[in-house]
């Protein structure tokens, strides 16, 4: 979740750090830092709490005195932290630096770091912080008593280690070297003439290069200003390709938008014409969107098991009613951080799909190197091949999630910087619906028609979107209502309870209101003993067979005097006469059973975001949160 940025360069890297941090902000704010190595060739740190402009303006206002040294140097390592050890302090912040020999920065968490600790406290270290990074410091510098060599120490010291990391070293007696390493927390190099950069996300150094070398799991790289040299897990010399990225550093900007996450709301119809792109026909559904190899793994499905967090975590449930309604086929949806701590029934021929917004999500990943282990097992025990299959549905190409998976499916939303996610949840939607035909395309269980029908809904779907946004002006109304309001509770039924969840995670995650979603149906098994007046219920009415089933559900509500708000199809007509206490919005029309739970969210994503701005919090980075789980 923390950001790493480094850049070992001809010219002064601070400015280049810290614009690299500015774009991963996103990623962890509660503090940040940099340290160089000046012209003295002397370690130099500087680090401040809260956000990147805190640091900027202490680096600015902590000059050395005149005559100095300045705080410059073409060799540099940066960091912005999200805390998993000790609380948010400048003492905490990175990066940790060692006897003011050894410096570094780390994402991810050392799961024996007390152990460790215990013995370099023996050992006669002394330590600053309360983190687990710094034993990753004194472990190198220790190791340097051994070797002069900065790559043997980093490499012999990242031995002793359990868990996950993506760390940067310099030291001041190896001044023209950069040591990084990665496992289970991604790490790129950026390319550039006569210099080299790294940073925990491509989107950091998009100002200063577009060609990237990705490590893979294992891997550390030895980084000098003319090379780079990488070693795989066995300490094997090793090529990896340079790769070049399709984004410009003009799709992270804010433009005429005052939050990033009010500007990736208006980008969701734009996101789904381009994962569509390529991907469907005039009337059809090309199968081999998945990858070459789909449409024969696809003939052997027989259940499809989805892992996900959070939002995908959403996601994927509203598939579920689609595989199971639309294609006959089961389709079981679990919590990622829950499946990967069970003993699972891994039934042969299963789709075993991963959902992911970063494709960097420790959980997802966890889940899915484990049932590549179980696949192996069995067939080493029964003697013969288990045929799973595993997809991922990503929105980065270059993420550890797509290189373990046998098929991909990147979503084209673009950068998703905003913490509340938004278009990344839609596309991977609209990716779900395209793999519920291909399934059922594969398996003969789908007929052209119906096929059809899907994709001329999904072709009306960047219309419908479009519409949804124009309702905005009445949101923010109706937002004023959640000024004074602690609680709310959103209800739907069908593929619309997964919405509701995805609704009330929005308001929680950037306005700080507890809510709770439930299915409509399940209001008189206790959630209706939370209903007054001071309760919001928000209820999502697509004109559907569950409508006067839901209509009941929301008269209960009235009954007792809740306060109800009602986002509703044109056809729905919940209520047709003016109520204490009832709002009615005519959200959409026209929606089908692909199109409507994608339309109806847009509403939800707008309503949180007003809630927010009354609340006055911090909409793109809320508290304690961060863009990418890539921990526990």
């Amino acid at each position: 979740m923390c950001g790493i940025v480094g850049a070992i360069a001809e010219r002064n890297s601070v400015p280049v750090l810290l614009e690299g941090l500015r774009r991963l902000e996103y990623r962890g704010y509660d503090s940040a830092g940099i340290a160089l190595l000046n012209a003295d060739q002397q370690l130099s740190r500087v680090r401040s709490l809260g956000k990147i402009k805190n640091l900027e303006d202490k680096i600015n206002t902590l000059m050395s005195p005149q005559g100095a040294t300045p705080f410059a140097g073409h060799i540099g390592i940066a960091h912005t932290r999200w805390a998993t050890h000790g609380a948010p302090a400048e003492h905490n912040a990175h990066p940790h630096i060692c006897n003011n020999q050894v410096a570094v920065v780390h994402n991810g968490i050392i799961e024996n770091y007390q152990a460790l600790k215990a013995q370099q406290l023996q050992q006669g270290y002394v330590f600053t912080s309360q983190t687990d990074t710094e034993v990753i410091a004194h472990c190198v510098f220790e190791q340097l008593k051994h070797t002069t060599d900065l790559l043997s120490a980093v490499q012999n010291a990242i031995a002793h280690f359990k868990g996950a990391y993506a760390i940067a070293v310099i030291c001041a007696n190896n001044p023209h070297q950069m040591v990084v390493a990665r496992k289970g927390s991604p790490l790129v190099i950026g390319v550039g003439i006569g210099e080299h950069f790294i940073a925990s996300d491509v989107s950091a150094l998009l100002p200063v290069t577009q060609n990237f070398l990705f490590l893979e799991e294992g891997d550390t790289a030895l980084i000098t200003r003319e090379t780079v040299h990488i070693y795989n897990a066995q300490g094997h010399l090793v090529e990896r390709d340079i790769k070049q990225s399709a984004l410009s550093s003009a799709v992270v900007e804010l433009g005429e938008h005052r939050h990033f996450m009010h500007k990736e709301i208006y980008e969701q119809p734009q996101a789904v014409l381009d994962t569509l792109e390529g991907r469907i026909g005039a009337s059809n559904v090309f199968i081999n969107a998945f990858g070459h190899q789909a449409e024969a793994l696809f003939k052997t499905v027989q259940s499809v098991q989805i892992i996900a967090c959070g939002t995908s975590y959403h996601a994927g449930l509203v598939a579920k009613y689609w595989t199971e309604d639309i294609i006959g086929l089961p389709c079981y949806v679990e919590v990622a951080s829950e499946y990967r701590y069970r003993n699972p029934v891994v039934q042969n021929n299963t789709l075993f799909v991963t959902i992911s917004q970063s494709g960097e999500t420790a959980d997802t990943l966890a889940a899915l190197q484990q049932i590549k282990a179980i696949k192996v097992i069995k067939a080493n025990t029964q003697a013969k091949q288990i045929n799973i299959t595993t997809l991922s549905i990503c929105n980065s190409a270059e993420s550890s999630l797509t290189r373990e998976s046998d098929l991909t499916f990147l979503t084209h939303a673009g950068p998703e910087v905003g913490v509340a996610s938004t278009k990344a949840f839609t596309t991977q939607l609209v990716a779900l619906a395209l793999l519920v035909v291909s399934l059922g395309k594969a398996q003969n269980t789908l007929t052209p028609e119906r096929e059809k029908a899907i994709v001329n809904g999904l072709k009306k779907l960047p219309g419908l979107l479009t519409n949804a946004l124009k309702h905005e002006e009445a949101i923010k109304e109706i937002a004023y209502q959640f000024a004074n309001k602690n609680s709310a509770i959103f209800l739907g039924r069908g593929t619309m309870y997964p919405i509701a969840m995805e609704g009330a995670l929005k308001l929680k995650e950037i306005s700080y209101i507890h809510a709770e979603a439930y299915p409509a149906g399940e209001l008189k098994h206790g959630p209706l003993a939370l209903i007054d007046d001071q309760v919001p219920v928000i209820a999502i009415a697509p004109n559907d067979e569950l409508i006067e089933k839901l209509k009941s559900n929301l008269q209960e509500v009235q009954a007792r005097g809740g306060q109800l708000i009602v986002f509703e199809d044109e056809e729905s007509k919940v209520n047709q006469t003016n109520q204490p206490g009832l709002v009615i919005l005519k959200t959409t029309n026209n929606v089908g059973r692909i199109t409507a739970p994608i339309t109806f969210n847009i509403a939800l994503q707008l309503l949180a975001y007003h809630v927010a701005l009354i609340k006055g919090t911090d909409v793109d980075r809320p508290r304690n949160l961060a863009k990418s789980v890539t921990v526990e």
